[in-house]
């Protein structure tokens, strides 16, 4: 199947010299929810922006859903629906007349109906002749939604979208992508809530420093480089660990009452059921047993850092 949005070689230097990105190359595929991860300046935004045609890149070639962003700008930025970080809209106009005015500006005929049912889906029909200056930032941040749905993209880039919005908005709006995706749109999403990129994402890219680092499944992402960790509710507090005991991966609560043990997810032996016999040999029974597998904000902090 050919990827809705393809990017190969991709790079951007400014006239200063420096390299917001350097040879990215990213295959992303219809249907998806791709989350974008990385720490402030890594290029998330300027990746984004090349893509949707607001920034040039300085080599490179992209391609959405066939149409190259540079030489095909219209048809490609047609496929496209951008909700950008900045809440930038007209204030002092209505926010039926702003949306329509946007789906307008894609050459896309009036369809009211359609336009209804996009601000009832973001809870904003009660406020269709508001002024864009009354509003709320978490109602802004809806209008600016509708606005990059108001001309029927296939391809849907959410920046940072649940920034300074309420909890509310947010169960909202992820409902509002997850029924996106059931009706064949794309999602890229970046986000610093990583816990809703492990809830939606289908897969995960991690960028720093303007290079990708990794792409994959989120599944296998998960798999592959999470650790799982097992505590241990002691019955007796524990003063230290003993030497007998060092060949494992242990550590001590700092009250002596929890004993946590970290294995890999991916050993052919996990060494619990050794580790349990251990610590019945030495008396150190316990009351309680807890497994947890680490989250994705751990994995994204653990290859960012080991990057140089």
């Amino acid at each position: 199947m050919q990827p809705v949005i393809s990017v190969e070689n991709l790079t951007k230097a400014y006239a200063s010299g420096v390299k917001a990105l350097e040879g990215i190359n990213l295959e992303i595929q219809r249907g998806e929810i791709f989350a974008l991860l990385g720490p402030n300046g890594a290029g998330k935004t300027t990746l984004i922006n090349v893509i949707c045609g607001i920034v040039n890149p300085s080599q490179g070639r992209v391609l959405a859903d066939g149409h190259d962003i540079v030489s095909d700008y219209r048809a490609a930025r047609s496929k496209i629906g951008l909700v950008p970080q900045e809440l930038s809209t007209d204030v002092f106009e209505t926010v039926l007349a702003t949306v329509k005015f946007s789906r307008g500006l894609f050459g896309k005929p009036p369809d009211p109906a359609y336009v209804e049912k996009v601000l009832r889906n973001l809870s904003l029909w009660d406020k269709k002749n508001a002024k864009i200056r009354t509003l709320s930032g978490g109602m802004k941040r809806r209008v600016m939604i509708a606005k990059a749905l108001s001309h029927e993209p296939q391809i849907l880039f959410l920046d940072e979208p649940s920034a300074g919005v309420d909890v509310e908005l947010r169960r909202d709006m992820w409902q509002m992508v997850r029924d996106l995706r059931i009706s064949g749109v794309t999602i890229i999403l970046t986000t610093h809530y990583i816990e809703e990129a492990e809830e939606m994402a289908d897969r995960i890219g991690i960028i720093s420093k303007g290079k990708i680092i990794l792409v994959e499944d989120k599944t296998l992402l998960m798999n592959k480089l999470g650790k799982k960790q097992l505590k241990l509710y002691l019955q007796s507090p524990l003063a230290y660990i003993p030497a007998e005991l060092a060949g494992y991966s242990l550590e001590l609560s700092a009250d002596g009452n929890e004993l946590i043990y970290l294995f890999d997810t991916q050993g052919e032996q996990t060494g619990i059921a050794e580790l349990l016999r251990q610590l019945a040999k030495y008396g150190i029974d316990f009351k309680d047993i807890q497994s947890r597998q680490s989250s994705l904000e751990e994995i994204f902090i653990n290859l960012v850092s080991e990057r140089p």
